[in-house]
């Protein structure tokens, strides 16, 4: 077999609806929209209105609240963290900041901070120092003979 011997199965691929092309095609002319009308025109997009009825989504009740100061943290899982220790990117004699995480490529910005989870498992003895962590993270970091130091969030401006 070649490369231009290649073809789908049959019935695996079907033609798109040519519309507009003729009286012959049987979806000439009007193309399938009937005659005249909001909805015969191009443009229009009538999404969610049903009738003049009240739509469903006023009907029903607001929910939820976004909060407009909320703290955005970067998440890192421990067996990130031991994957690049192992790869000799991150050294772990030294006190690993988050500054530190960024600079060699664990997480891609620190946002609000980062925040470390337990996700995975560590060997390596580590100090690291993040604005937060979960307590297993905490246990399995000391577990393992270091020492996670937890800064707490930036206050707000």
């Amino acid at each position: 077999m070649k490369l231009h011997e290649l073809r789908d199965n049959d019935g695996a691929t079907k033609s798109r609806k040519r519309i507009g092309r003729g009286p012959g095609s049987g979806k000439g002319k009007t193309g399938g929209r009937g005659i005249k009308g909001q909805k015969s025109r191009s443009g229009v997009a009538i999404a969610g209105y049903e009738g003049g009825q009240m739509p469903l989504y006023q009907r029903l009740p607001k929910r939820g609240f976004n909060k407009p100061n909320r703290k955005k943290f970067a998440v890192v899982n421990l067996g990130i963290i031991q994957k690049f220790v192992d790869a000799k990117k991150l050294d772990a004699k030294t006190a690993i900041t988050e500054d530190v995480l960024v600079e060699v490529g664990v997480v891609r910005r620190k946002l609000d901070g980062v925040r470390v989870l337990a996700k995975g498992d560590i060997s390596a003895k580590l100090n690291l120092e993040v604005t937060g962590a979960s307590k297993a993270a905490v246990e399995a970091v000391e577990k393992a003979g270091g020492k996670l130091t937890v800064t707490g969030p930036a206050a707000a401006e």
